[in-house]
């Protein structure tokens, strides 16, 4: 990990060097230089040196990568310097490069690279988190990672905000400090600093994190049925494998399979395709019946419209995401035939959010 972490900085340095940023919160200069400040400002905090190994070298490559969404990000709006949505970017743009990398194919590679991934994802929430009207909500969300990553908590997100903040030049690093440190407060409160909060039951955390009026600690009855499975993977991890040998006796609603019946190339519009796939799925919720989607389902927003249709149904949701190590990908989609082309699988890694545990009632992650 922190071999690749710092190949990939390495790599990006000519363009951090090249990435401006607002003299007032960024006083000493570009993304390059923070970088190193951030690093050097980690290395100094007593919190990181009383960590295991393991999570310092989680953490460290977090701090070197964590700006990296910047270089594409970075633009001048209404005449200031600003980087809108710089976080979710570079931590799309670590998963990419980490998975090429080797950073993948194993569960063990897997939760290292997503714990990183998550902690560049998240780094600009603590302090902004007593502001937000969610803040509950938010951070229970965020420490629900802690369900499939067990090295990342809210702890470690607020340890790297704060090296963040020391490793700038600006007149409110004190203010912004404290309102880390009232964040990692919050979450205390909320029982959930170094992990998921016990709720009494997957149920009740579905509930909550979907947004219902419910108290955490409530015994919610429980009135779905299912399970209905939601595959998410790109192309090439073997998804329709995986459901032959592990669900061999439901039925299975495939968009490909559609396509091919419909004659519609992946590059025509495909309204039809997704139109068609939605009534056979209402007719199955309707009786009551468990299925399959199998597609790459690559984006949450893609996600979530699916399974917020699925619960509509009291559904009980399984969001099951396939992945394997890169060459193997690419020689499995090859070998199909009706390969994707390289180019497009790239375009979708770049684009891919791995589910997270808030999106549904299971997420499992599994390596194939």
């Amino acid at each position: 990990m922190t071999d690749i972490a710092v190949d990939i900085f390495a790599q990006l340095s000519e363009q951090l060097r090249l990435t401006p940023q607002h003299e007032h919160w960024h006083g000493e200069g570009d993304v390059y230089i923070h970088t190193l400040m951030v690093c050097n400002a980690l290395e100094s905090l007593p919190e990181y040196r009383s960590l295991p190994e393991n999570r310092r070298e989680l953490l460290m490559a977090a701090a070197r990568l964590h700006d990296i969404g910047k270089i594409p990000a970075t633009k001048e709006i209404s005449g200031q310097i600003q980087a809108p949505h710089h976080a979710p970017i570079g931590s799309r743009m670590m998963r990419e490069r980490m998975w090429k990398a080797g950073m993948s194919g194993t569960p063990e590679l897997m939760r290292r690279r997503e714990t990183v991934c998550r902690l560049i994802r998240y780094h600009t929430f603590p302090p902004h988190a007593i502001d937000a009207d969610d803040a509950a909500l938010r951070l229970h969300r965020i420490a629900a990672e802690g369900r499939l990553l067990p090295d990342f908590s809210l702890r470690l997100l607020c340890l790297l905000a704060k090296a963040d903040m020391l490793g700038r030049v600006c007149n409110d690093k004190q203010q912004v400090l404290e309102q880390i440190a009232l964040c990692e407060e919050l979450a205390k409160e909320e029982e959930c600093l170094d992990g998921c909060y016990p709720f009494p039951s997957d149920y009740t955390m579905r509930g909550y994190f979907g947004g219902r009026n419910v108290w955490k600690d409530q015994q919610l009855y429980d009135d779905t049925w299912g399970p209905v499975y939601l595959m998410s993977g790109l192309p090439g991890t073997g998804k329709d494998t995986w459901i032959r040998r592990n669900l061999p006796d439901i039925p299975m609603i495939s968009l490909d399979e559609i396509r091919r019946e419909r004659k519609i190339l992946p590059t025509e519009n495909q309204g039809l395709v997704a139109n068609l796939a939605k009534e056979q799925a209402k007719e199955y919720l309707r009786n009551h019946c468990q299925f399959v989607w199998n597609a790459t389902n690559i984006t949450q927003a893609t996600r979530q419209q699916l399974v917020a249709l699925f619960e509509t149904y009291k559904a009980r949701v399984n969001i099951v995401y396939l992945e394997t190590d890169w060459p193997t990908l690419l020689e499995r989609n090859n070998s199909r035939e009706a390969a994707v082309p390289q180019s497009v699988i790239e375009t979708m890694l770049g684009k891919m959010t791995i589910p997270e545990p808030h999106e549904a009632r299971q997420i499992d992650w599994i390596c194939v």
